[in-house]
């Protein structure tokens, strides 16, 4: 059991797993926009929310659940942009899940990575940064929305955050698919080892 990949690869791989990794932390977490109502603190991710008004049928009066969770179905994401954006982001986490998960297996099964796999890998990476990258620009698109504007003092809207500001999940999700694109991608072209010639 040998490695097909070369030094770069080796590194390619690892860079790979942690790019995926934090491009999937960051699109699961719920701190894309950060902002407050009621006086509690509120924060949203593409699918999904931390603090929500729920109604208080014994006392008559609204008050803040201060719980995260999804929204109960793909129609409740408050705006048809975060629904793309949702999709989107997830399948391009996905793709670099996929390469990240085959670059490491060929730290351990030798003639896995040849250079042509290798560069092919890299440009799945490269589709799987650019729909990430996709989708957090297709983000702010979604601030004009209702639930975004109660958190964020009415004063948001497409492209302006009013009183909210933008949370380290958005940022964490944006610079892997970045480094995915740039980084991930250039190494992928030194990560496979040239294919041995056999005589028949």
């Amino acid at each position: 059991m040998g490695s097909s990949l070369t030094c770069s690869g080796v590194v390619w791989a690892l860079l790979s797993l942690l790019c995926a990794a934090a491009s999937c932390v960051g699109f699961f977490m719920p701190y894309w926009l950060l902002g407050t109502q009621m006086d509690k603190p509120v924060s949203f991710g593409t699918f999904r929310r931390c603090s929500y008004p729920v109604r208080d049928e014994e006392r008559q009066i609204t008050v803040m659940l201060e719980q995260c969770g999804r929204y109960a179905s793909f129609h409740g994401i408050p705006s048809l942009e975060w629904r793309i954006c949702t999709v989107v982001t997830g399948v391009g986490c996905g793709l670099l899940l996929l390469v990240a998960l085959t670059a490491l297996m060929g730290c351990c099964i030798s003639d896995l990575i040849s250079r042509t796999i290798g560069r092919v890998a890299g440009g799945i990476q490269f589709v799987g940064g650019l729909l990430i990258g996709s989708g957090c620009a297709l983000y702010p698109l979604g601030w004009d929305s209702e639930e975004v504007q109660q958190t964020c003092n009415n004063s948001s809207d497409q492209f302006k955050l009013g009183s909210c500001q933008i949370g380290w999940a958005y940022y964490c999700t944006g610079a892997s698919a970045a480094a995915a694109m740039l980084l991930c991608t250039w190494l992928s072209c030194f990560a496979g080892k040239k294919q041995k010639q056999y005589p028949y």
